[in-house]
């Protein structure tokens, strides 16, 4: 049989439970108490339980977050700016998609014929799409995750009908990409 464990952006809910976690690990690891000032902490949760939260490396990225806020925080404290500052790094290298990571993504999913046979164009669609579905619960979360300002055009937005016709298009279908390993 298959496990399959749900990446963090699709837990959402173990996310402040592991940042508590992840600030004990930096103190054994380093004998420094590094705690949050409330309203940075309100701050960080916020982003971290938000769309804009990719997490595409699960908790190697709230890890990352964690050890680089506590090493910089000023008197051990984190305050609001080291947060805008990590959520700032965060979403930069979220939306810094390589070509070479889309072709990697996109020949494990289609193989390296199909993949081939595709323009630049439906490479970098096809590819956020599969991301966005991999870290979705359900066709239609990942189509309003996909679809989030066109559909307040449409008078009925049916985004799962819409994301099944896109994917159908390359031959794919929800259970295929939930399927495949991330």
């Amino acid at each position: 049989w298959t496990f399959r464990l749900p990446g963090l952006a699709s837990r959402r809910e173990d996310i402040e439970p592991n940042l508590d976690y992840e600030l004990e690990q930096y103190t054994a690891r380093t004998g420094l108490k590094v705690t949050f000032n409330k309203e940075a902490r309100r701050r960080f949760v916020d982003f971290a339980m938000s769309d804009a939260a990719a997490w595409r490396a699960n908790f190697r990225d709230l890890n990352g977050a964690v050890t680089r806020m506590a090493t910089l925080a000023p008197g051990n404290r984190i305050n609001v700016e080291t947060v805008d500052e990590e959520i700032a790094r965060l979403e930069s290298a979220w939306r810094d998609s390589t070509p070479e990571a889309d072709e990697s993504l996109l020949a494990s999913v289609l193989g390296p014929e199909r993949t081939a046979e595709l323009d630049r164009f439906d490479r970098v669609q096809l590819a956020e799409a599969i991301r966005v579905c991999r870290q979705s619960k359900t066709l239609s979360d990942a189509g309003r995750r996909l679809f989030g300002v066109s559909r307040t055009r449409k008078k009925l937005p049916n985004d799962a009908d819409r994301l099944r016709k896109y994917l159908g298009r390359f031959g794919l279908g929800w259970d295929d990409l939930r399927e495949m390993p991330n």
